[in-house]
């Protein structure tokens, strides 16, 4: 059964598996940030890049299994597969939404 994820967070999910940069940059807040693999990616044009450079090196398919909210934010576990050693993985991703924008990312 699908998860029933805010608009911002189930369109995340659909741009990454689309490998949509532009869209997924287009969800984030003008000064959005992503922290993925111990780096910070921030403002639209730095997660674009971020997101072309990540679908390219993996070709990741991320599959939310569950949600949570914890301290403001929503946490969602995803199965993580691509052309990565160890595939696939569960991953979490810490989202902050403001509204219909997202304003942090904390993958880990």
């Amino acid at each position: 059964m699908p998860l029933d994820l805010d608009p911002p967070i189930s369109n995340y999910f659909a741009t990454r598996n689309a490998g949509d940069a532009v869209g997924t940059a287009a969800l984030f807040a003008e000064d959005g940030r992503v922290h993925d693999e111990r780096h910070d990616h921030r403002g639209r044009s730095a997660i674009q890049g971020w997101a072309e450079e990540t679908s390219r090196q993996y070709q990741m398919v991320q599959t939310p299994r569950t949600a949570r909210q914890e301290d403001g934010a929503t946490v969602v576990t995803a199965e993580v597969a691509g052309s990565f050693p160890g595939s696939p993985i569960e991953l979490s991703f810490r989202f902050v939404v403001d509204g219909q924008q997202i304003k942090e990312l904390q993958i880990g």
